[in-house]
């Protein structure tokens, strides 16, 4: 059985936001809890991170991410090293572009080095928190298979995407 592990970025993911309908739609989707949603620091997002996969055999383990959640990911993977089933990222938020403001501690620079297992980057051309020409670059680095899913935003509650079917079937080429 795979397990799923959902990372949100800043702020956490709400109630109307895709990951809490994936987390919401099934007994082994489980989200990373984080003590500090608003004003993070990488160092211990990376370690909810590993500490969460510690509880399950890491070859059951698909990571959700989503914006800053992704970069999140991209440390974890860099430091630890682990060998996981796979990670579908969404919307990775460019932390290095000038509109990137938020009180975040840590998670710049983005690691580029190749991620050590597959993974799939969710881009959309018209979010204003990664150009989809960063978004490629990052898959290019990690790895990682690049879908662009036209003008959504950044794939959010806000940009419509609650449910998300689509998500739901592009996760399923991970797991």
């Amino acid at each position: 059985m795979t397990n799923y592990l959902i990372v949100p970025g800043l702020g956490n993911s709400g109630e109307n936001h895709w990951q809490t309908y994936f987390e919401n739609s099934g007994k082994n989707f489980y989200r990373v809890e984080q003590k500090e949603w608003e004003k993070p620091a990488c160092e211990d997002w990376i370690e909810a991170i590993e500490k969460k996969v510690s509880e399950f055999d890491p070859s059951s383990v698909v990571l959700i991410g989503h914006s800053l959640g992704c970069s999140t990911i991209a440390h974890w993977a860099a430091k630890y090293k682990r060998k996981i089933k796979g990670a579908m990222l969404v919307a990775p938020s460019d932390l290095e572009a000038p509109q990137y403001t938020f009180p975040a501690t840590g998670f710049a620079p983005i690691p580029l080095d190749q991620i050590n297992f597959p993974t799939i980057i969710v881009a959309s051309a018209d979010d204003v928190w990664v150009s989809l020409e960063r978004a490629r670059f990052f898959a290019e680095c990690w790895g990682s298979k690049f879908i662009n899913i036209g003008n959504a935003g950044h794939i959010n509650a806000a940009s419509g995407h609650t449910s998300w079917e689509e998500g739901r079937q592009i996760l399923k080429t991970i797991s």
